[in-house]
């Protein structure tokens, strides 16, 4: 390795502004700012291709933000700072000038880290050992690039991975798999069309380290939970391979996303940084000011609070740590073009001290932003400290992950009992968690799988975890899954176990898409895709988590039941209402919504409270939708009757009298395997239809 260069006579440096932070090319050069209250001296390194670096003092500090101008300095150049200060971890100092330190702000890196120990030991000389900050050019053709901005009971969320969709698929050129590129192809594109999703949130794809300990492994950080860049797309995600070809990769990816009437929606992770506990490497906020970015132990502020699991947690309590969260969000709008975030550990964003308080500083200034509020806004509203289960309790602009539904109707479909009335709720928008707080049925984001646990088709072949090949024993992953294997773990040829686990999917794929709130899919459950049976894949970039599309064409069927269940929903503004529903009748007409029995008759208290129940009706009032519609006017939609046998026999239902509808016919049948009625008839009122065992029926009222 070459040694410093000193002196900066040949580039001749002016004194800058320390607004905006990072890098930022104008044009004619490029302004460096980085915020430190510890330091005492900070010096820019300028990297060349040899890892040579010429270090510049920054002599100009305004508010703890040490800044220059160096004309000439273009975009490719590569850069770090080393920040100069006290060395002391028992008062919370960490500075240590040996680390190359990455900027905070940083809009793409180049590089990589290895398993080298110079990153984590004190005095050694990180460069060659780290990635390296990269300038970027800010102009992009954005051509006539318009946001779809669809609300959000209009939605449909389809989870992701960038290399997870593209890395098998058949139509995308090899260069392109795994890459942004190959998530803008028109087969992935066209992909999602066809299934009728209209957003897609795309798993972390801010820069993120993988973990020392999974590469002795043999293994990667393959979700990306481990950010540390929180305005540069992961360069792993890039298929060229000049500096900084992940930046107008991810803008064409957007643009390409947004001509399909396809919004964007990121996965982030700032309540923790890949630097981990005291233990891990020193690679950007650590050694710039490690009290101002992480939440130290009071009493012990060598230890790091850790609220996440991961070894830290990001200090919400500052302002330059919340001023680098709100530019960052702020950035992939204006810059990026994204539309809406969803936020990992989201609990941990709320922790003003130790507790969790929804109206803490952060989502006091995301409500006043005038960028930030207005896109779609996500929370993961748990973590694993004290407390932080906090579904239900985040602000009113906020929509959440609805775990309760997932679990609900988990337990529902796989026979747990007394779950009836839950059941209801979840499938009516939770209500009794959003309703008071001024929310809407659409702040319920409904899911049944996501990234973490199984997928759909192994939520119903599997009753355990099966995560050997992670290399921990097993040990890793949720051990209660609210699973079921329908009679044999894991593969089986036996036909009957398969067609009541296809029946299975089925009757969750269509109980979510028919459920008030804001459904997301999982991505390959549409077709059947397995991790055989592992439910923390977070560690394998193998054919175990890489999307199987050959499934399209094995599991045809599912792929047209998935399709048509999403159709229907588009189709009926009654399963995507924009209020929660009213039972009360309105001038002799029925409410908005009736349950019975399968008998026909309304629902008691005693019905709701029989344990051993496992089967319920729902009449949804689509004549005058008590809602405004688009333009102020009353919604008129078909009604229908949804029948729920999760019984392992077939029932008799009794459909409601002739106030609720004359005549039905079945719109949906999670018994047949593309959903079309196995038989077209039209029922008149109060006459019989059998559900068959395990299924859910959709009647449409056809007079």
């Amino acid at each position: 390795m070459a040694p410093a260069t000193p002196g900066t006579t040949a580039l001749g440096v002016w004194p800058g502004t320390a607004y905006p932070l990072g890098a930022t090319y104008d044009g004619a050069g490029t302004n460096f700012s980085v915020f430190s209250e510890v330091a005492r001296r900070v010096e820019l390194c300028l990297i060349d291709a040899d890892h040579r670096e010429t270090r510049i003092a920054l002599d100009e500090v305004d508010g703890y933000v040490w800044h220059a101008y160096l004309p000439g300095i273009t975009p490719g150049q590569r850069y770090g700072f080393r920040v100069h200060g006290r060395f002391d971890p028992a008062e919370g100092l960490r500075c240590d000038p040996s680390k190359l330190l990455l900027d905070p702000y940083g809009k793409a890196f180049e590089g990589d880290f290895g398993t080298d120990s110079a990153p984590y030991n004190y005095g050694q000389n990180s460069l060659g050992h780290t990635m390296t900050g990269v300038v970027i050019n800010p102009y992009f053709d954005w051509a006539d690039d318009r946001a779809p901005r669809r609300p959000y009971h209009e939605t449909v969320i389809y989870e992701a991975h960038v290399k997870g969709m593209t890395f098998t698929h058949p139509e995308v050129p090899p260069e392109l798999r795994g890459t942004f590129s190959g998530m803008a192809h028109p087969a992935i594109i066209e992909h999602l069309r066809k299934l009728g999703v209209t957003a897609i949130e795309l798993m972390p794809v801010h820069q993120f380290l993988d973990d020392r300990i999974l590469l002795d492994r043999g293994l990667r950080n393959y979700w990306g939970y481990n950010s540390f860049g929180y305005f540069a797309p992961h360069r792993g995600y890039a298929a060229g391979s000049s500096p900084a070809a992940e930046v107008n990769e991810f803008k064409a990816m957007v643009r390409a996303f947004h001509a399909a009437d396809i919004e964007v929606i990121l996965d982030v992770v700032y309540n923790h940084t890949a630097e981990g506990n005291e233990f891990g490497p020193t690679l950007s906020f650590r050694g710039i000011d490690n009290a101002a970015y992480y939440r130290l132990v009071d009493d012990d502020p060598q230890h790091y609070m850790d609220y996440t699991g991961t070894g830290n947690s990001f200090n919400m309590a500052h302002p330059h740590a919340l001023q680098l969260i709100m530019d960052s969000l702020r950035y992939w709008v204006l810059d990026m073009h994204v539309d809406g975030f969803r936020f990992d550990l989201a609990a941990t964003l709320a922790r003003e001290l130790h507790d969790v308080d929804r109206l803490s500083t952060f989502f006091d200034m995301v409500q006043q932003d005038p960028v930030v509020s207005q896109v779609k806004l996500i929370a993961e509203p748990w973590d694993v400290g004290e407390g932080g289960y906090q579904v239900g309790n985040f602000p009113v602009a906020w929509t959440e992950w609805n775990g309760k539904y997932r679990d609900t109707v988990r337990d529902y479909w796989r026979g747990q009992p007394a779950t009836l009335s839950e059941f209801a709720s979840r499938l009516t928008g939770s209500s009794d968690l959003y309703e008071a707080t001024g929310r809407r049925p659409c702040a319920s984001i409904n899911f049944v799988t996501a990234h973490d646990g199984f997928t759909l088709a192994d939520l119903v072949s599997y009753n355990d975890k099966h995560n050997e090949a992670n290399g921990e024993g097993n040990r890793d992953g949720e051990n209660y899954n609210r699973s079921w294997n329908c009679g044999v773990e894991g593969p089986t040829d036996d036909s009957e176990i398969l067609a009541l686990r296809a029946r299975q999917i089925r009757n969750l794929l269509a109980t979510l898409m028919l459920s008030q709130g804001t459904p997301m899919l999982l991505h390959g459950d549409e077709f059947g895709r397995t991790q055989q049976g592992n439910n923390n894949a977070y560690c394998q970039d193998s054919p175990l988590s890489w999307m199987d599309w050959t499934l399209m064409h094995t599991n045809a069927d599912l792929l047209e039941f998935t399709s048509r269940t999403v159709a229907l929903r588009a189709a009926h503004p009654i399963f995507r209402r924009r209020r929660f529903f009213d039972p009360a009748p309105d001038h002799g007409h029925p409410g908005d919504i009736a349950w019975f029995t399968p008998g026909g008759t309304e629902m008691t208290d005693a019905d709701w409270k029989t344990s051993f129940a496992r089967s319920l009706a729902v009449f949804l009032n689509g004549e005058g939708i008590r809602e405004a519609g688009p333009r102020g006017e009353r919604i008129t939609d078909d009604s229908f009757l949804l029948c729920f046998n999760a019984h392992d026999e077939p029932l008799d239902f009794t459909l409601p009298d002739a106030a609720h509808g004359n005549s039905w016919s079945v719109a949906l049948d999670c018994s047949t395997p593309t959903g079309r009625p196995a038989v077209e008839t039209v029922r008149p009122a109060a006459s019989t239809v059998q559900v068959p065992a395990r299924c859910l029926l959709a009647l449409r009222r056809t007079a």
